[in-house]
């Protein structure tokens, strides 16, 4: 055998059973992911003061509960569409939502459970398992956790005030 085929079949021989290893581990690491968005079933927010935590929205049964400017609690029906729920779920995937605390709550939420600082909750639910994150916004733990978990406030904040709008305008 020539030294060129000796070469390529050495080659062969490494590089062809490492591509059929790599197929195998990550088709199965994709298959057996733990939050897939086939899975998913909702989402569920709710902010305010932590005693009384009254704006809130489910978007399994699509009910938006807020307190408007003049402390009066209103209710609305607010559908988000399918985009708008695996927009949510990819930020999440994106920030590392799975990785942060569940109690993300600052020193002062501990000492005085009456203070008024605002708190968030956060809670993403699919088929087998569930991630529940509550956050202060005086959350003063690691900065990374702090602003992954912010970016995953506001982006639900944001994705229900389109979709708030849109249902408004119909």
């Amino acid at each position: 055998m020539s030294i060129k085929g000796k070469k390529i079949f050495l080659g062969l021989c490494i590089v062809v059973p490492f591509l059929i290893y790599c197929v195998y581990y990550y088709s199965n690491m994709i298959s057996n992911a733990p939050f897939r968005f086939t899975d998913f079933q909702s989402v569920v927010f709710r902010y305010g003061e932590p005693n009384h935590m009254d704006n809130q929205y489910d978007s399994k049964t699509g009910i938006f509960q807020y307190v408007t400017k003049t402390n009066e609690i209103e209710r609305d029906t607010v559908r988000m569409t399918k985009d708008d729920l695996l927009y949510l779920h990819r930020k999440a995937q994106e920030l590392g939502f799975w990785n942060l605390d569940d109690d993300m709550t600052g020193p002062e939420a501990k000492v005085n459970p009456e203070t008024e600082t605002p708190r968030f909750y956060l809670e993403m639910n699919y088929k087998d398992k569930s991630k529940k994150v509550t956050m202060d916004a005086d959350f003063a733990g690691n900065e990374k956790m702090r602003n992954a978990g912010k970016s995953m406030i506001d982006e639900v904040n944001r994705i229900l005030a389109a979709a708030q709008s849109r249902s408004n305008v119909k």
